[in-house]
């Protein structure tokens, strides 16, 4: 089984590099399930439906969000008709939406995507090691679904590596977002679970994490705000992870996407490149 998942994408710039790749990347590349983390595409902050349905219609299979979910008010009303849009399955109990849904792949095998968020120099929510293990428990790997993949969306590096190797073996792919710097520590851990620190932004990176530099540079010298953070508006570099899974859901291979935009670019050399 071929994935996808493509990290966080920021404003109308990160929009307009996936909705140009994406489709091409899909039929190039043979792929069976496309994951997006979207909870920064509306202006920076939160997703609405329309460009859900866009990021959708493109060729994801499923959207996942983050801290930023509920941004856009509308995100709260229409999550609750729209099962491929997930939020982080360790939001407070009555939180509209659901934190994980199994979905089928092109090739029609069973793909159970949970989006979780960190607690380490994040806002307080429930623990993430105790939600995916109630998750692996009701749908395991090799038994209720053929693949599981975990959108961690955390801050602290070891909190995410910590992450990963409480689940190694029991998740096909474990992929750290939010910090918007793709990392080039992509690997296959001991027990089969591929794993990056986090897929990087799909965003304008002249700028600071994908926004415009002139106020984080202000409010980082005066400690003064003077406007929004608006999302920086050049030539995007769409970012993510490409892995590939054995017959057991496990990982066989695993290699970084980088394309278009300043950043060196990246493709998997194990498929077909367009």
């Amino acid at each position: 089984m071929r994935l996808l998942l493509i990290g966080d994408i920021v404003g109308r710039a990160g929009r307009a590099v996936l909705l140009e790749n994406l489709p091409k990347l899909r039929q190039a590349w043979g792929l069976d399930f496309v994951i997006v983390n979207g909870e920064n595409a509306a202006g920076g902050f939160g997703i609405t439906e329309t460009i859900c349905a866009d990021i959708l219609e493109a060729g994801a299979d499923c959207v996942t969000l983050g801290n930023h979910a509920f941004d856009q008010r509308e995100a709260l009303v229409f999550i609750a008709r729209e099962r491929r849009l997930i939020r982080p399955l360790n939001y407070p109990r009555g939180t509209p939406g659901g934190g994980a849904n199994l979905f089928q792949s092109a090739s029609g095998a069973q793909v159970l995507v949970v989006n979780l968020v960190g607690r380490v120099f994040m806002d307080a929510m429930d623990d993430p090691f105790a939600a995916i293990e109630r998750e692996i428990s009701a749908c395991p790997l090799g038994d209720g679904c053929d693949a599981l993949v975990v959108d961690f969306h955390a801050e602290a590096s070891s909190e995410k590596q910590a992450f990963a190797h409480f689940v190694d073996g029991r998740v096909s792919l474990v992929a750290g977002t939010h910090t918007h710097v793709p990392a080039a520590d992509h690997q296959i851990l001991p027990n089969g679970t591929a794993f990056v620190t986090d897929a990087g932004m799909t965003g304008d990176y002249d700028s600071v994490i994908g926004m415009d530099k002139e106020e984080p540079v202000r409010r980082f010298t005066t400690k003064l705000p003077a406007a929004r953070f608006e999302p920086a508006s050049g030539a995007a570099t769409l970012c993510g992870v490409a892995v590939e899974l054995g017959s057991n859901g496990l990982a066989t291979k695993i290699a970084p996407v980088r394309i278009g935009g300043r950043l060196s670019q990246a493709r998997p050399e194990f498929w077909e490149t367009v």
